[in-house]
């Protein structure tokens, strides 16, 4: 069955949002990455800690994110929740401000990431690229 605001020839179109995270950005996945982020650049905000470096020229293009949370977050459902409002302003943040050749991790903060408001979020991370990529 068709919804009622669902065009019948089924053409469909997505409007103005962004993807999703696995879509436009690579998933950092392995130890490695996330060990190497830590390493580099970091900047602190009030919701969340963005860890960032830039790749070599041999690693590849694009850019890559990872999301963790500590047990320090909470308990799985709390740091699930954590996560998945990182990924949800990762994925409407990083593609207009994020560099590419750079690999971001977003680490959640203990109660700040899951109840600051959403748009609260969003600025954090724009603020904390901008720290990140400005002058050194």
């Amino acid at each position: 069955m068709t919804p009622p605001e669902a065009p019948m020839d089924g053409s469909a179109t997505q409007g103005n949002i962004p993807p999703a995270v696995s879509v436009c950005l690579t998933v950092l996945k392995k130890r490695s990455d996330f060990l190497r982020a830590a390493r580099a650049r970091r900047q602190g905000t009030s919701g969340m800690m963005v860890q960032a470096r830039a790749r070599g020229p041999n690693e590849g293009p694009g850019m890559r994110v990872g999301f963790t949370c500590s047990k320090k977050v909470g308990n799985a459902v709390a740091r699930n929740r954590a996560k998945r409002r990182l990924r949800e302003v990762a994925r409407l943040v990083l593609p207009m401000h994020g560099h590419d050749g750079w690999d971001y991790v977003l680490i959640g903060r203990a109660e700040a990431t899951a109840s600051l408001p959403f748009e609260r979020l969003q600025d954090d991370l724009r603020m904390a690229l901008r720290k990140i990529h400005g002058p050194a």
